[in-house]
């Protein structure tokens, strides 16, 4: 099977057609975009092209009406999304940055980029000295930004589809101090500046069916519609891609590496509308629609259709009766609207008539079903033994290629073999072998994100994103960093090992221990009914500060089913604002690290179930929980210090390695059932 980042860069290009010239600077601005690192013989050649880039954006942030003062560039699409499409990469090819989360601000003499900490490394090195970087949790926020260094009365400019009705308000109501405004754009600024911009994507919608789904459309509106009355209010809209696909039971391909659809869905209490471009839809698909009461009307109709709804006018047809007469007897005008709802539609309403709170289908998607827990499980066995099957295989090659002494023994590599041409192991080569073991899978889709896949000063930059002509070579006597995932109609997943090939130094022992310490104490956490992830995440950073240790990130997230990797309402992070309590029947991963800059970095993870917990007690009758490992993948022995260990951390990294043995060894052929034995051979003090 072809390796997803082929199959993206030939859908990518496959209708370019423009003179040589257009075409050398696409591919000049498409390297740059997409590089790792920043090549020093085409730096000057970046440079010009984002020169090009700002001074054209300028150009337009002072012909716009009002001229603005500033311009901000959002990652998010008009749905919020984490992950983008990449016709929604505005940001990106702004900036050159290509990690996940980010903002870009223009104003007229400087350009600035805001990032977390998962992405300084990897800022520092794809921005142009014509950027600056702002690190997030260091320097002022953007609005403190903006509402100290530009003047009074300054146009800020943005689009609204692309802002949150939550980061509007809080930033509107901080720039009023000096008589600063928010304005939408006419048009999206960068759109105007970007000429090769992307299609927007043309994949089919399919249905997601019952055996994974666990729940019925009907089911799922019947309580959503039950929460909308609880609350009086006769409609809500929905905005974030998850969710409505969830809802509906559909899957799609519109971003790479989410099943999800470009859509959007406004239900009232007797009607449900699907916004999506029909062309996606098959006259199957069509049917179930049908068949489940929802109307299909164009994406773009949203707009219009929100107004409608605001003034009680939206009709479920041509030449029917208002839904909205049906609805006002439920004596309610008001319409719910989730916090992260696009600015845009949020507009076309009067803001008295909004009830602004969190969507009443983010919790229920979090809580999984039981043929929803049934399939993560699966789905994360068959991943295990892809993984178990990439670990052996690399360990091989590793020893063949370059004379590593492997994955049990601790000896240095001399390094006594050098592969020639393509028998050399990259980051990029390595990982598409990774794919290669899953896709030969029961009901596998595709990656969850694009595998990180990482050697020695590349596993320090958190996020870090090979591409093939910039990536590193598989080096025996350094750290070897792996987080990847893979979408399964069943479930989606996400693991991360991280090993070595050669011999280890003992403060690189002493930095994967005290990491394995933090995962083993998160993971084997119980804790009351009502505790958030904020209040757990310390758990898996006292081992590491024990020695002076930390990381800039989260230690866990929520996952989807055959959805998003990531997923909320719940976290464990050190931010205090990511405070949902952690319920029964969650999913949420185990991942802290450590990250020496320019020289490795570690990070373990697994995926968690949060159950149902037995205590000898019962305090103020609370209940309590505990979490379930599904991920299965040895932890390598030979980088752990057996002597940092206490006995009940030895007594579970042999017992969870048996399990390994024993739920992996029906997948595995012998060769590979014999590496995952030794891999997994008891330890002891």
């Amino acid at each position: 099977m072809l390796p997803t980042r082929y199959k993206n860069i030939s859908l990518q290009h496959a209708n370019v057609n423009k003179p040589l010239c257009d075409i050398f600077l696409i591919l000049l601005l498409h390297h740059f975009i997409n590089r790792s690192i920043i090549n020093p013989h085409t730096e000057l050649q970046t440079r010009t092209a984002m020169a090009d880039i700002l001074g054209a954006l300028r150009s337009l942030m002072a012909s716009h009406t009002p001229p603005l003062d500033a311009l901000v560039v959002p990652s998010e699409d008009y749905h919020q999304s984490e992950y983008v499409s990449a016709r929604d990469k505005r940001r990106a090819f702004v900036s050159g940055f290509t990690g996940s989360a980010g903002l870009a601000l223009v104003t007229k003499n400087e350009a600035l980029l805001w990032t977390d900490g998962r992405y300084f490394l990897q800022a520092e090195q794809q921005l142009s000295n014509q950027w600056r970087l702002m690190r997030m949790g260091e320097d002022p926020a953007v609005d403190s930004w903006i509402s100290i260094n530009l003047p009074q009365d300054s146009s800020i400019g943005i689009d609204f589809w692309c802002i949150s009705v939550e980061t509007a308000q809080k930033w509107r109501s901080l720039f009023a101090k000096k008589q600063q405004k928010l304005i939408p754009t006419t048009k999206n600024l960068v759109d105007e500046v970007w000429k090769d911009q992307p299609k927007a994507e043309m994949n089919p919608v399919q249905v997601h069916p019952l055996k994974f789904s666990g729940r019925s459309v009907s089911d799922k509106l019947k309580d959503l519609r039950d929460n909308l009355k609880k609350e009086k209010t006769r409609g809500i809209i929905i905005t974030t891609l998850d969710e409505v696909v969830w809802l509906y039971n559909v899957r799609g391909g519109d971003v790479s590496y989410s099943p999800v659809v470009h859509s959007f869905a406004v239900v009232t209490t007797s009607s449900a509308f699907f916004y999506v471009d029909e062309r996606k839809l098959s006259s199957e698909v069509k049917s179930y629609l049908e068949e489940n009461k929802i109307i299909v009307k164009d994406y773009s109709e949203v707009s219009s259709d929100v107004a409608l709804l605001a003034a009680n006018k939206l009709t479920s047809a041509k030449g029917t009766e208002s839904n909205g007469a049906h609805d006002a007897e439920d004596n309610s005008h008001k319409i719910w609207v989730d916090p992260r709802c696009c600015y845009s539609l949020y507009s076309k309403l009067n803001p008295d008539q909004v009830f602004l709170q969190q969507s009443p289908l983010a919790l229920p998607k979090s809580l999984k079903n039981p043929v929803e827990m049934e399939g993560l499980k699966n789905a994360h066995i068959r991943d295990g033994a892809a993984v178990v099957q990439y670990l052996a295989w690399l360990d091989k090659q590793m020893q063949e290629l370059y004379g590593a002494s492997g994955y049990f023994k601790e000896s240095e590599s001399q390094k006594t073999k050098t592969p020639l041409g393509d028998a050399k192991l990259t980051e990029v080569s390595v990982s598409d072998k990774l794919e290669e073991f899953r896709a030969a899978k029961e009901h596998f889709r595709g990656l969850s994100f694009p595998t990180i896949s990482s050697v020695g000063p590349n596993g320090s930059i958190i996020h870090y994103g090979p591409e093939p002509k910039t990536c590193a070579e598989l080096d025996p006597n350094s750290m070897y960093l792996c987080d990847s995932g893979a979408q399964y109609l069943d479930g989606t997943t996400d693991i991360t090992r991280t090993v070595h090939f050669g011999k280890p130094s003992q403060h690189e022992k002493t930095c994967f221990t005290v990491v394995f310490k933090g995962h083993f104490a998160l993971g084997n956490a119980r804790f009351p009914n009502g505790t958030t992830g904020h209040s757990l995440d310390v758990l898996a950073r006292v081992p590491l500060w024990s020695y002076g240790l930390d990381y800039r990130h989260g230690t866990g997230h929520g996952i989807g089913s055959y959805l998003n990797v990531h997923e909320g309402p719940h976290s464990i992070s050190f931010r205090p604002g990511l405070s949902v309590p952690l319920q029964a029947s969650m999913t949420v991963t185990d991942e802290p690290g450590y990250y020496e800059d320019g020289k490795f970095g570690i990070r373990l993870e697994n995926v968690l179930i949060i159950k149902e917990s037995s205590t000898q007690f019962n305090f103020a009758n609370k209940g309590y929980l505990e979490f379930e490992h599904i991920t299965w993948a040895p932890y390598q022995i030979k980088l752990i210090d057996v002597s940092l260990l206490l006995p009940e951390e030895i007594k579970w990294v042999n017992s969870y390695h048996a399990k390994c043995r024993q739920i992996l060894a029906p997948y595995l052929n012998e060769s590979e059932k014999a590496w995952l034995k030794q891999a997994t051979e008891p330890i002891s003090a």
